[in-house]
């Protein structure tokens, strides 16, 4: 637990991202989404005029420097714990205290809980009173989408802001306020740095100000200084102190569901490029292949589907190399599947047909099988209560020169699958067509 008044200082050891930080909303760059002049945080802000919030986003965005600067704007004390290391008792008594200082001296006090999701569900539960009773106010951080991993009691009671990744612009004006702050910043090593180098680290930190921060600050460490006694940090500095960059990606948190449905998504919507980027993000964040494969055997089938069965074999196949040969040669038969499904037509009636099936079987009448389907037995049965010859008499398809004779396959005359028109459907389309006229005719006869 840290109670962090307004006026804490940092270290001047401390890391550069930690240094940096905004004291101030004037300060504060990116998220202009929430926080541009009239938006409804910022108007909340500066009218004082909250209660509970959630800030949702990846790492690095400023959901704690958020919190810290809100508690700083409003004059509240402000209290932060971690969800990893607090409990019920810790928060009871920070209630208590905060009951004292409202008591005493009218100050609120803000409880600030980082990494939310990780309380469980009586700690999330033993803020709720206190929140009703407006003991203290509440700010979640968490990186994991509040709606699943966040009680909805909790939820309710909060406005949930989405805090996005940093734009490559934010994080050049971040790096160029470091460079040129002589109090927290760089300015008292004279550092320089070009254009390329900054628009690089830039692009490598993938959005997260901490990292862009920690890969500036270790370029300018480790960079000799020149003649005039400055740093110049230039392109080949800037790569060799972020040598890869970084993927924001997390194995069974939200950048796992959002890229994996990106990936679907593509491939469904017939975007073959962009299916093979999800796919290259995944493999390079370590994503299990066998699901991956299994996904693109799902898509090949469901949005595919019966405009070009061929698909599913070819993911099928996919599925079967990956299990056989591993990475990283598993990365092109998935490439290839993945294209074959993203440029192939498209039809999911063939996925519509089963849940409707299934919707009338879980909720319809039941219905029996006809007489002239059932086993010999059956029909035995049934002749010895009455039932006719006709009705017992199951005509062989193939004695038909085309394979087709009308006869009846459900006693109520549903329909299930409608073909499209996309691909090869559309001949099995005008199949189905031909066989249903005659059935109905057939049927119209009898």
């Amino acid at each position: 637990m840290n109670d962090a008044g307004p006026g804490e200082v940092t270290s001047a050891s401390a890391p550069l991202a930690a240094r940096m930080r905004p004291r101030r909303l004037a300060e504060y760059i990116g998220q202009k989404h929430i926080l541009a002049e009239g938006k409804l945080l910022r108007r909340a802000i500066e009218s004082d005029r909250f209660s509970s919030l959630i800030f949702y986003g990846p790492p690095g965005v400023g959901k704690t420097t958020l919190a810290t600067i809100i508690s700083r704007e409003t004059k509240s004390r402000f209290v932060t714990h971690s969800g990893v290391e607090s409990n019920v008792a810790d928060i009871r008594r920070e209630a208590d205290v905060a009951a004292q200082h409202l008591r005493l001296n009218g100050q609120t006090t803000i409880l600030f809980v980082d990494e939310i999701h990780r309380f469980n569900k009586a700690q999330q539960d033993v803020l709720l009173p206190h929140l009703e009773r407006g003991t203290l106010r509440f700010i979640g951080a968490t990186t994991h989408n509040p709606y699943f991993y966040v009680n909805s009691p909790l939820v309710s009671r909060s406005q949930v802001f989405t805090l996005e990744p940093l734009g490559a612009e934010d994080l050049e004006a971040l790096i160029e306020a470091a460079v040129a702050d002589e109090e927290r910043g760089l300015g008292r090593l004279h550092v320089r740095i070009t254009p390329e180098a900054r628009r690089h680290l830039a692009a490598i930190a993938d959005g997260d100000a901490r990292k862009c921060l920690n890969a500036l600050e270790l370029a300018a460490l480790s960079t000799p200084m020149s003649a005039d006694g400055g740093t110049l940090i230039d392109l080949a500095t800037a790569e060799e102190s972020a040598q890869q960059k970084t993927i924001v990606y997390d194995g069974d948190g939200d950048a796992h569901y959002d890229t994996i449905s990106a990936f679907i998504k593509s491939m469904r919507g017939s975007d073959p490029d962009a299916a093979i980027y999800w796919l290259a993000k995944m493999l390079h964040a370590g994503e299990d292949i066998r699901f991956i494969a299994r996904r693109i055997v799902i898509c090949a089938s469901e949005d595919v589907g019966m405009a070009d069965s061929n698909a599913l074999r070819v993911a099928v196949a996919a599925q079967q190399a990956v299990e056989f040969i591993g990475m990283p040669e598993a990365r092109i038969p998935l490439a290839h599947a993945t294209i074959y499904v993203a440029t192939a037509p498209k039809s999911n009636r063939a996925y519509l047909a089963i849940d409707k099936a299934l919707e009338d079987v879980r909720h319809g009448r039941t219905l029996a099988v006809p007489p002239h389907l059932r086993t010999k037995s059956r029909k035995k049965l049934a002749a010895s209560s009455g039932t006719s010859a006709a009705e017992l008499d199951y005509k062989y398809s193939h004695d038909a020169d085309d394979g087709f004779i009308p006869q009846a396959y459900l006693p109520e005359g549903r329909i299930y699958y409608e073909p499209g028109t996309n691909g090869l459907e559309a001949r099995i389309r005008e199949r189905l067509e031909q066989w249903r006229e005659r059935a109905a005719k057939a049927d119209g006869q009898s």
